[in-house]
């Protein structure tokens, strides 16, 4: 959504996306692609949650901000290596005067048929509802791409940062969005989300379609 005049990298028109977690993502869906050309950066080694509060432990300062980070995490229970689990639990669409929609996120991670419809004009905000599991996800970041009519519309980024695990999940909304208005802006779209580390590694992968129509849908 905002306005679909072709600019890229801006938030122009970045519709709400979501999807269940998939284990078994292909490296072709959830690692590189065109739309997501980056310079890697390789990082060390991983090590542990344990052994991140044990390296430094003399140094008061950093000792506490490793516990701030780290929340409620049970180290006991963190005495291996293990990968960062995320899961998006849900996707909100918050927009003033209206009832918040709150879609249900497909297990298959591409939702069959037109997703939602929004108004043209209409500012809003996506809210996601992360969980975090395991280890500390660091970098995390959301993309998403649109097309109508086969022709891409619109390319957005937004970095939502670095979260540790807990058993609460977190709440991360998104900066205020416009759908784009007028003749040519109405219509159906279609795009692609994906929820990413500075590792590239995929979480959450979302293919969908969507409206953008005169007004709102009746309830």
């Amino acid at each position: 959504m905002g306005d679909t005049d072709g600019k890229d990298e801006k938030h122009e028109a970045a519709p709400p996306s979501g999807s269940a977690v998939r284990d078994d993502a292909s490296e072709s869906s959830c690692y590189a692609t065109e739309d997501d050309e980056e310079t890697q950066i390789h990082l060390g080694p991983k090590i542990s949650i344990k052994e991140h509060l044990e390296k430094d432990k003399d140094d008061e300062s950093l000792r506490r901000w490793k516990e701030q980070l780290l929340g409620s995490v049970d180290v006991s229970q963190a005495e291996e290596v293990q990968e960062p689990d995320v899961k998006i639990l849900s996707l909100t669409i918050i927009s003033a005067g209206r009832d918040d929609i709150v879609l249900q996120i497909p297990e298959s991670g591409n939702q069959k048929g037109l997703w939602f419809t929004l108004k043209e004009g209409s500012k809003y905000n996506l809210k996601f509802s992360i969980k975090v599991s395991n280890d500390i996800v660091c970098g995390l970041k959301y993309t998403n791409t649109v097309w109508k009519t086969g022709i891409k519309v619109d390319s957005s980024k937004e970095m939502l940062g670095t979260f540790s695990p807990q058993a609460e999940p977190y709440t991360h909304v998104m900066p205020e969005e416009v759908t784009p208005s007028g003749m040519f802006a109405r219509g159906s779209y279609s795009a692609k989300t994906k929820f990413v580390d500075d590792d590239n590694k995929c979480y959450l992968e979302l293919n969908y379609t969507f409206d953008i129509q005169k007004d709102w849908p009746k309830s």
